[in-house]
């Protein structure tokens, strides 16, 4: 077991999803930054889609009754390890396993950049299964709740896993904040220029921002139709756009199904670039293939 002694801002079991109910008004869910729990689980030697720890901001503590070997992936955060006679050490950092002692505290203060970290243990979180996935969906309230202090975690069994063969993974230069983007499906709500205006000026991320969608501010989008869109399908990365004229980017929470036109649908090799934009960061958008 796991003890949830702090969850920080926010905090929710991952996985990389239930995919395929979408006909039935489920939501993918998962991870936010898929790239960052697959890297988390490899370096534990986890099956990339074992349910982890998804934390917001950091500023989070978890006590271990018995030992583990835990990696840390995402927004870089500093880590100590803490016994009843106080600091014992740092962790080993980002990107890398590292062992956590019978008794022994986990403490991880605030990211240096980015909004979400991946805390991945050796055997993945074992809580019980909502339709194929452990995942937290914040939307519909599949899985389970997110964390708070006195969950306890279930860890699941090493037996078959691989062995831990990596000792670092070297950390990547953060992405530049930038976000590529077909157009479409309904671009043709929009005026003519509409596509330019979005990809002309960096966009704001709102504070009302979460894992269902990341909220811009910044130059409105004009429509060339008005009136009311037919509800129909959404995909994650969808850039839908309200009447407001502020676009929205959909994550992995997003509702199966929506009324605003979407102009674009952004790539999804750059959904972690949105997942990890925190509140005041400004990013752009461009036409993919230019």
């Amino acid at each position: 077991m796991i003890d949830v002694l702090a969850p920080g801002p926010y905090a929710t079991v991952q996985d990389l999803g239930r995919p395929g109910y979408a006909h039935l008004g489920v939501p993918r869910s998962g991870a936010a930054d898929a790239a960052g729990l697959r890297l988390a689980n490899r370096l534990v030697g986890n099956p990339e889609g074992h349910a982890g720890l998804e934390l917001t901001f950091g500023m989070a503590r978890f006590g271990f009754r018995s030992g583990a070997w835990l990696a840390a992936a995402g927004a870089p955060c500093p880590m100590e390890i803490w016994n009843e006679r106080g600091v014992i050490s740092s962790a080993q950092g980002m990107g890398a396993p590292f062992w956590m002692a019978p008794g022994d505290e986990l403490r991880i203060g605030p990211p240096e950049r980015g909004l979400r970290t991946y805390l991945a243990v050796r055997g993945g979180i074992d809580v019980e299964p909502v339709l194929g996935s452990r995942s937290t969906d914040s939307l519909s309230g599949l899985g389970p709740a997110p964390l708070r202090a006195g969950t306890r975690l279930p860890v699941g069994e090493v037996r078959s896993l691989a062995s831990i063969s990596v000792d670092l993974a070297p950390p990547a230069a953060p992405p530049p904040p930038v976000l590529r983007v077909l157009a479409g499906p309904r671009d043709d709500w929009f005026s003519p220029d509409a596509m330019a205006e979005l990809c002309a000026q960096p966009y704001e991320v709102s504070q009302d921002s979460n894992r269902v969608g990341v909220r811009l501010r910044g130059p409105a989008l004009r429509r060339a139709r008005e009136g009311e869109l037919p509800s129909e399908g959404m995909v994650t990365g969808a850039v839908q756009v309200p009447p407001s004229g502020q676009p929205i980017v959909f994550l992995s929470d997003h509702p199966p199904t929506g009324g605003y036109p979407v102009i674009g649908v952004v790539l999804a090799a750059d959904l972690a670039v949105a997942a990890q934009a925190r509140p005041g960061d400004r990013i752009r958008f461009r036409l993919a293939g230019r």
